[in-house]
């Protein structure tokens, strides 16, 4: 299970977008919590006017409100019953049993999940701190629910299994084709929740899979002297194409400011996952027969780790980023340390490479010394023959094709 929390200063903007949804029969409000009437007696205005009186009683708090969507895997048919037993589970262990909530089921994607919406001003006016609340309290009730419920485990599967999510309305967007408003947010949905970066090349080396990217503009534009955020769609070539959205202008906020606030969790959530990625690393290079850095990209491939390079307009590599399918975590090189860089990976394939060629060179000669010959290549010019052959920029289809989320195989009985 993935459970996503979002907070809001406004309430009838959250219970808005889960009503639309169920008017438009995509959706289906499935249980009330410590509301005063039975769930099929309350309407718009009565589960509004239930949030909106507790947040009255606190009116300096400038984020009342919560939404929280909790994900389960595609092979997670269950009846309303144990979804709302889900749900009533994880806000008890989040500290929120005691609030008015009301739960969703939604039906817009192609996994079962739910949607809550509830605030955090107690019926004393006193706020539940949301400061790190995934952090401190949702992981941990994820956790337990998984083990409580048997539910599919967000963490620790096998890399085929973590490889194998199910692709979730999430496709490279491809201009023109679709509304690019609902493209984009539909990839930002995605990824933004997903995957854990912890600066802005970082979130758009995974976004650039999809042809979006996040963009401040140019440091003497407007945008970047405000903190202004816009999203454009990318062709095939990575240009950008169409006209750019304001990060503002999605439901979801996924303001600079907002994202700002992830990359420091993020990082901390990233910090465990260093230490067998750089092993992964090492472990590619010490294989002989992938020693070029194409060599190591496709080795980590393998394993489950996507390597991004960012090449000048003459070709040259000048960085490289590290996506980590397993984990979900995203690496600058320099990030893991200086060792993984783009320009000292470079380094080290080549004397990877030099290294091999000696090999080579000496077995050459004590062959040809017992044979009596002396009409092999010389050394060095055998040395740079191979490292031009095996360092030479080759096509390749790492940068952008590899498909972040195959779909899954069904499993028992259809549903």
């Amino acid at each position: 299970m993935v459970a996503i929390i979002k907070t809001s200063h406004s309430i009838n903007n959250i219970l808005n977008y889960n009503e639309n949804k169920v008017k438009s029969g995509v959706a289906e409000c499935i249980n009330a919590v410590n509301y005063p009437l039975q769930l099929e007696k309350l309407n718009f205005t009565l589960k509004l006017n239930r949030f909106l009186k507790l947040a009255e009683l606190n009116e300096n708090a400038k984020r009342n409100s919560v939404h929280i969507s909790l994900n389960f895997d595609l092979s997670e048919n269950y009846s309303k019953e144990k979804l709302i037993e889900i749900a009533d589970t994880y806000m008890q262990k989040i500290g929120f049993a005691s609030q008015p909530y009301l739960v969703y089921q939604h039906h817009d994607a192609g996994h079962p999940h739910l949607h809550v919406v509830t605030n955090n001003i107690q019926r004393d006016g006193k706020r539940i701190d949301l400061h790190h609340l995934g952090i401190r309290k949702s992981e941990p009730a994820r956790k337990e629910i998984e083990e409580i419920f048997g539910l599919v485990k967000a963490e620790g599967r096998k890399p085929k299994d973590e490889f194998s999510l199910p692709q979730i309305g999430v496709r490279k967007i491809e201009y023109g084709k679709v509304e690019s408003k609902k493209a984009i947010n539909d990839v930002l949905n995605r990824v933004i929740n997903q995957f854990k970066y912890s600066s802005l090349p970082e979130l758009n080396a995974v976004l650039k899979f999809y042809n979006v990217m996040a963009d401040r503009g140019k440091e003497d534009s407007r945008t970047y002297k405000t903190g202004g955020l816009i999203y454009r769609i990318l062709d095939e070539k990575g240009n950008p194409v169409g006209v750019p959205i304001k990060a503002s202008d999605f439901y979801n906020k996924p303001t600079l400011k907002f994202l700002e606030e992830k990359f420091k969790s993020n990082e901390f959530l990233k910090s465990k996952q260093k230490a067998s990625l750089k092993v992964a690393i090492d472990k590619a290079l010490l294989n002989e027969s992938k020693i070029s850095i194409f060599g190591l990209a496709k080795q980590l491939k393998d394993a489950g780790i996507i390597t991004v390079f960012r090449k000048s307009d003459e070709g040259k590599i000048y960085g490289i980023t590290y996506i980590d399918l397993t984990t979900k975590c995203v690496f600058n090189g320099s990030s893991l340390g200086k060792q993984y860089s783009a320009k000292e990976i470079q380094e080290r394939c080549q004397l990877s490479l030099i290294e091999k060629t000696n090999q080579i060179s000496n077995t050459r000669e004590q062959s040809n010394s017992s044979e009596g010959e002396n009409n092999f290549e010389p050394k060095n010019n055998l040395q740079s023959s191979l490292i031009s052959d095996l360092l030479k920029t080759e096509p390749t289809t790492l940068d952008y094709n590899y498909p972040m989320f195959k779909k899954k195989k069904k499993r028992g009985l259809s549903r």
